[in-house]
């Protein structure tokens, strides 16, 4: 996402939620036409938008701006590698309907909730219990103890919401 314009992210954020110019227009309170000079890289958004345009697409204003993207999975040489104890295990959820929930804990904690007979967290949304409900955390944890870090799962579900597992 880094090499894009801001124009061709805004365009591409938008697809991928299923949102019209139109729509994006009228929920941002600017014309379609203002909307489609954003995606041609003619003009750019009013950074007073960039929070709610961010919100909107299911981003952050830096992922928006090219400036951050989530790690994607990576396996680290042995050298590189941190113990479990100093890990962190992010949950990212965003909703079609603009709900958004982040779950951080210790990589410890969650060996410790596996050892005890804890579950997945739910969170509520149609689809979002299940895709959750079916992530297995002990082979997560398996590919963390060999080097495996970064965005470890990504599902979309089919009403739109989307779950990420992000170990760092």
């Amino acid at each position: 996402m880094t090499n894009q314009t801001i124009g061709e992210r805004i365009a591409q954020l938008r697809r991928k939620k299923n949102i019209t110019q139109e729509t994006m227009a009228e929920q941002l309170g600017v014309t379609p036409q203002a909307v489609s000079k954003w995606e041609n890289d003619i003009s750019c958004p009013d950074i007073t938008l960039l929070p709610p345009l961010a919100a909107l697409l299911g981003v952050t204003v830096d992922e928006l701006l090219g400036c951050e993207e989530k790690p994607a999975a990576t396996l680290l040489p042995e050298e590189q590698r941190k113990p479990l104890s100093e890990m962190i295990f992010r949950i990212y959820v965003n909703t079609h309907d603009g709900d958004k929930v982040r779950v951080n804990l210790p990589m410890s904690l969650v060996q410790l909730g596996l050892q005890i007979g804890a579950q997945m967290p739910q969170v509520a949304g149609s689809g979002v219990g299940d895709a959750m409900k079916n992530i297995d955390l002990q082979q997560l944890i398996a590919l963390v103890e060999q080097g495996v870090v970064g965005k470890l799962v990504e599902v979309e579900t089919a009403d739109g919401d989307i779950v990420e597992i992000v170990v760092e």
